[in-house]
C-alpha cells in the first residue's frame, strides 16, 4: 500500500493552528496565574482588616471555598485557596511572576518553604523547560543539595548565583552531581547487577537518564569503539553537551572507584580530542559512576591529568533529603569559619 500523500496546504494550515493554539494555552495560563494570585491578594487584604472582617464576619477558607465551589465549580478547594492566600503572601509583586510555569507548577514550588531553594527550583524549571513531573522528581531527589554538595568548597555567592539563575553551565564541573539517582531504573539496593546490565537498562530508560544527567545532554550511543594499534576498546555512553561543546564520556562501574577505570577513561579521552572533535568542540569531559569512592583515591587517581575526569557515586534509591541538608550545612558552616 502507497503512503498517503499528505497535501501541502494541510501541513501549512496546521502549522497556523498549532501556534493560534499555542498562543491561546499561553494567554488562559498566564491570565489563571494572575487571577489567583489576585485572589490571593484579596484574601490576605480580608484577612488583614479588621473593619472588613467586621462587616462581613468570620468567614473561613472551607467557607469560602464551599460558596466559590457551588458558583463556579472545580478549583476553589480549600487547600487551592491556601496556595492562592501562599502565592500573593511569597510573590508580593504580580511583575515578578513568569507566563512560562503553570499552576500547579506554583503549588509545587510553594510547598518549599526554603526560600533560595525555591527560587533554584523555579529558575531551573524554566530554563529547563521541566514538565510538572520532571520537576517534582528533581525536587524529591533533593537536585538542589547534590549540585551544592558536588561543588567542593562552598560560599555564599554560589548559593545567591544558583537561585538568581539556576543552574549555569560555563565549564565541565558545572554539570557534576554527586550521587546521581536511578531510582526510575527499580532496580534494589542490594542487588548485584553487572555492569552490561546497568547500561542496558539505563538506555532502556535513556529520557528519564537524560533528565538526571542535566540541560544540554544529547544521547551519542553506547560502546562506542575507539582504536588504537589495531586494539578494540569500547567507551560505555558516550553524550554531547551542547552548551559547553564537548563530548562526555561515561564509564559505568559496578564497584568502587579503581584507579585503573581513571587511566581507560583519560586514554578515551585523549582519542575523542585527536580523532572525533571537530572545530569548534572542547575538549571532551570523562565521568565514571561508581558505588563509593575515598577522597584519598579520588585525589591520586586524578590528581596532575590534563583532561577533565571527574568520579561521582550513584544510588537506586532517593537520597534522604534530611541527610544531604545535614552535610550541606555542615559544608557551609566549615567554610563559614574560613
Amino acid at each position: 500500500m502507497l503512503n498517503e500523500v499528505v497535501n501541502p496546504l494541510v501541513i501549512e494550515i496546521r502549522s497556523i493552528l498549532d501556534i493560534a493554539r499555542s498562543k491561546i494555552a499561553q494567554t488562559i495560563n498566564n491570565e489563571l496565574i494572575i487571577s489567583y494570585w489576585k485572589i490571593g491578594e484579596v484574601i490576605v487584604r480580608y484577612e488583614q482588616n479588621d473593619s472588613i472582617r467586621a462587616a462581613y464576619g468570620e468567614q473561613t477558607l472551607k467557607q469560602l471555598s464551599k460558596e466559590l465551589t457551588k458558583e463556579f465549580g472545580k478549583g476553589f478547594s480549600r487547600s487551592n485557596l491556601q496556595n492562592m492566600r501562599a502565592f500573593y503572601l511569597n510573590y508580593p509583586k504580580c511583575q515578578s511572576l513568569t507566563g512560562k510555569l503553570s499552576w500547579t507548577h506554583y503549588c509545587e514550588l510553594l510547598s518549599i518553604s526554603d526560600v533560595p531553594k525555591r527560587q533554584f527550583y523555579e529558575k531551573e524549571a524554566i530554563n529547563s523547560n521541566w514538565s510538572v513531573r520532571e520537576m517534582k522528581r528533581q525536587i524529591n531527589t533533593s537536585l538542589y543539595e547534590r549540585l551544592l554538595l558536588s561543588k567542593g568548597e562552598l560560599n555564599k555567592q554560589k548559593i545567591i548565583n544558583m537561585t538568581k539563575k539556576g543552574i549555569e553551565i560555563k565549564k565541565p564541573d558545572d554539570i557534576i552531581k554527586d550521587p546521581y539517582v536511578f531510582e526510575f531504573l527499580g532496580i534494589p539496593e542490594e542487588k548485584p547487577i553487572l555492569e552490561s546490565d546497568l547500561e542496558k537498562a539505563l538506555t532502556f530508560q535513556i529520557e528519564k537518564f537524560l533528565l538526571e544527567l542535566g540541560r544540554g545532554f544529547m544521547f551519542v550511543g553506547t560502546q562506542q569503539r575507539v582504536t588504537i594499534n589495531n586494539i578494540h576498546y569500547y567507551a560505555d555512553m558516550v553524550f554531547y553537551n551542547k552548551p559547553l561543546k564537548s563530548y562526555v564520556i561515561i564509564e559505568l562501574k559496578t564497584t568502587k572507584l579503581m584507579p585503573e577505570a581513571v587511566g581507560q577513561l583519560n586514554m578515551y579521552l585523549n582519542y575523542y580530542e585527536t580523532e572525533i572533535n571537530e572545530d569548534g568542540d572542547n575538549k571532551p569531559i570523562g565521568i565514571i559512576l561508581c558505588t563509593d569512592k575515598d577522597a584519598l583515591t579520588v585525589e591520586y587517581a586524578l590528581g596532575g591529568l590534563s583532561n577533565n575526569i571527574f568520579a561521582s557515586k550513584y544510588t537506586y534509591y532517593i537520597p534522604d533529603k534530611k541527610q544531604l541538608i545535614m552535610e550541606l550545612e555542615k559544608v557551609i558552616e566549615k567554610q563559614s569559619f574560613k
